[in-house]
C-alpha cells in the first residue's frame, strides 16, 4: 500500500530516502471542480509510489469543491491545502504550490483529470535513467468524458497500447513551435528547471505553451510510450475555451509567440513558428478577435510575407464577419464525430 502523500520523513533520513527514492510533488489547481476533484485527488492518494506530497490550491470555488477537499483531508491530513479568496488564475495558483513543493519532480494536475496508479512510479523510473539535460518526461493519455467513459487517446494506439505514430522526443523546440503534441497533464517536470524559469508566467491566462517554449530551448523532453493519465474532455475544459468569442487565451498566445521568436536560431525554427502563427491568425478570425489577428500578422511579417490563404483570412477580419457561432457548431460536430471514431483531439 502506498504511503499517504505528504508523510515523508525529515532530516538525515529524508536526505537518504530522497537519494534513492525522489520525492514527487503533485500540485492540483481547482476551480469549481466539485464533480471531479475527489476522483482526481484519490488518484494521487492511490499511487503505488510511496514518496509523494499533494498540494491543492483552490481558486475561490463557488461550488462544493472546498468541502470535497476538506473531506479528504479528514482522512489524509498531510494534504496541503491553500484556499484563495479570489481566483488568481492558473499560473499564479501553480506558483503558490511550487513555492511550497519539496519534491525533485513536479506534476501539474488538473482537478478533473485522473492519474493511473503506476504513473508516478513509472515516470520516476524513466526520469532516473535519463541524462541531466532532460527537463520533462511525458506520455500518452486516454480521453474520458464527464461520465468517465473512454472516448479516445491523445496518440492513437495499437492493441498492445503502443502509439501508432512517431512522437517527438529529445530536442523538441522546433516541434513545440510547429504543433501541439505534448499532453499537458501527462508531464512530470524537474522542479529545479521550473524554479530556474521563475515558475509559470503569471501574466498569462494559461501555462503550457509558454513553459514548453522556455524550457525546450535548453532542455530535452522524453516521450514515454505508455497511457498513464486520463484527461477529461468537458465543455468547460481549457482547450475548449480557445473556441470562445474574445477568449483571453489567444492574447496570451501572442505573448508566447514573441518569446519563441526571440529564441529561434535556425531557419527551420522560424518556419515552424511562422506556420503556427498562420494557424493562430485563423483562430483569431474564428473567435472574432479581428484586431488580434493583425497583431499576429505583424510578428509573422518579421519571418515571411503572409501567403494567399492568410491574406484572405485577414481580409475577412477587416470585414468583421460574425463567424464564431458557426465555428462553435462546427467544433462540436467535429468533436462528436471524433468521439464516435475514438480519435478525439482538443482543438488547440
Amino acid at each position: 500500500m502506498a504511503a499517504t502523500p505528504g508523510t515523508v520523513p525529515s532530516g538525515l533520513l529524508a536526505d537518504y530516502l530522497s537519494s534513492i527514492r525522489p520525492l514527487v510533488s503533485v500540485i492540483c489547481i481547482s476551480y469549481n471542480h466539485e464533480r471531479f476533484i475527489t476522483a482526481a485527488l484519490q488518484s494521487v492518494l492511490d499511487q503505488t509510489y510511496p514518496a509523494v506530497e499533494l498540494l491543492v490550491i483552490d481558486n475561490n470555488s463557488t461550488d462544493g469543491s472546498v468541502e470535497r477537499v476538506e473531506a479528504l483531508r479528514q482522512q489524509h491530513p498531510a494534504i496541503q491545502f491553500i484556499r484563495n479568496s479570489e481566483n488568481v488564475g492558473i499560473c499564479r495558483a501553480f506558483n503558490q504550490g511550487l513555492k511550497l513543493a519539496r519534491g525533485r519532480y513536479v506534476i501539474d494536475l488538473s482537478a478533473d483529470d485522473v492519474m493511473h496508479r503506476e504513473r508516478i512510479a513509472r515516470q520516476v523510473a524513466g526520469f532516473e535513467r535519463l541524462a541531466g539535460d532532460y527537463a520533462v518526461i511525458f506520455s500518452n493519455a486516454a480521453y474520458i468524458d464527464e461520465n468517465d467513459q473512454l472516448t479516445g487517446y491523445h496518440f492513437p494506439i495499437t492493441p498492445t497500447g503502443m502509439t501508432t505514430r512517431p512522437v517527438p522526443s529529445g530536442w523538441v523546440f522546433k516541434d513545440i513551435l510547429a504543433s501541439y503534441f505534448v499532453s499537458t497533464p501527462t508531464m512530470m517536470m524537474r522542479k529545479d528547471v521550473l524554479e530556474s524559469l521563475g515558475g509559470y508566467d503569471e501574466s498569462l491566462s494559461y501555462e503550457d505553451f509558454d513553459f514548453w517554449v522556455r524550457s525546450a530551448r535548453n532542455y530535452r523532453y522524453y516521450y514515454q510510450d505508455e497511457v498513464l493519465t486520463s484527461k477529461r474532455i468537458v465543455p468547460q475544459s481549457l482547450s475548449s475555451q480557445f473556441q470562445n468569442r474574445n477568449s483571453a487565451l489567444l492574447a496570451s498566445t501572442l505573448k508566447v509567440c514573441y518569446k519563441a521568436f526571440d529564441q529561434c536560431q535556425t531557419e527551420e525554427e522560424y518556419r515552424a513558428l511562422a506556420g503556427r502563427i498562420r494557424w493562430f491568425i485563423r483562430q483569431c478570425f474564428y473567435t472574432e478577435q479581428f484586431e488580434l489577428a493583425f497583431q499576429f500578422k505583424e510578428l509573422l511579417e518579421y519571418m515571411e510575407k503572409p501567403d494567399w490563404q492568410t491574406a484572405l483570412i485577414l481580409r475577412f477580419c477587416k470585414w468583421h464577419i460574425p463567424v464564431n457561432g458557426l465555428y462553435q457548431r462546427y467544433a462540436r460536430w467535429q468533436q462528436n464525430r471524433q468521439l464516435r471514431r475514438g480519435t478525439v483531439q482538443p482543438l488547440m
